[in-house]
């Protein structure tokens, strides 16, 4: 996913639900699919559809995760052949990757792995329907043409189930004016897994967005010590799947 750099074609769709209201694109990810903020408080996400998620998935994610956390309100959500669409409400705060942050990589940083931990104790495990561990992960890959290589099939023993995010890499956190994580957003694949499956993302993240040596000040600001074994583990599960 990236900022995107320069103007983007608004598709006619996106105009239509916007509904009038001012679009600036915010987010470009690397199916083609694009975010729009509105100037009246929305965004509107809109891309091709693909088999790894679906905004649909999204839109039940977010309704069952928001009765316990801060995470944005569905307002609409459909598609057609091709193409697929979600409109939410924006929350308080800017992505841990906005230029105000990367320039501050410490309270990024903090945040994010003091909002993943309050993500993880907050979402009941319980009362989840949404699966993101290992089996159920390796079958999303192969229905998508990804063989998952054998070493791969086997993971760690579980340390602690949690509803992960499932995409806790750190622009999806989000920050509010006093430095502390305020929500969090694109949470198309959360469900129950081992919460390294998040650690590990979220503070392999780090480096992509605000260079060497942060990873393991995330993992402190989650509150656990490294776990080498399982940090490996889902670190090679995602690049592989």
């Amino acid at each position: 996913m990236s900022i995107p750099l320069e103007a983007l074609d608004v598709p006619g769709r996106v105009r239509a639900l916007a509904r009038g209201a001012a679009l600036v694109p915010v987010w470009v990810n690397e199916l083609g699919g694009v975010t729009y903020r509105t100037d009246d408080g929305r965004f509107v996400k809109f891309g091709p559809r693909n088999a790894e998620s679906s905004f649909a998935g999204e839109a039940e994610r977010l309704r069952w995760a928001g009765a316990y956390t801060p995470v944005p309100q569905v307002l609409d959500a459909g598609g057609d052949a091709t193409h697929e669409w979600l409109i939410t409400m924006a929350l308080r705060g800017s992505s841990a990757v906005d230029p105000r942050w990367i320039t501050d990589a410490a309270t990024a940083v903090r945040a994010v792995g003091e909002g993943l931990r309050a993500l993880h104790e907050a979402l009941p495990v319980a009362g989840c329907r949404f699966d993101w561990g290992v089996p159920a992960r390796i079958a999303n890959a192969a229905g998508r043409g990804i063989r998952v290589p054998d070493a791969l099939r086997e993971p760690p023993p579980v340390d602690q189930l949690v509803v992960c995010h499932g995409d806790a890499c750190c622009p999806n956190t989000l920050i509010g004016d006093d430095g502390r994580w305020s929500g969090h957003v694109d949470l198309g694949a959360l469900g129950v897994a081992d919460r390294w499956a998040d650690i590990a993302v979220a503070s392999m993240s780090t480096a992509w967005n605000y260079g060497e040596g942060w990873e393991d000040a995330l993992i402190e600001a989650y509150g656990i010590a490294p776990d080498r074994e399982r940090l490996s583990y889902y670190r090679e599960l995602w690049n592989a799947t």
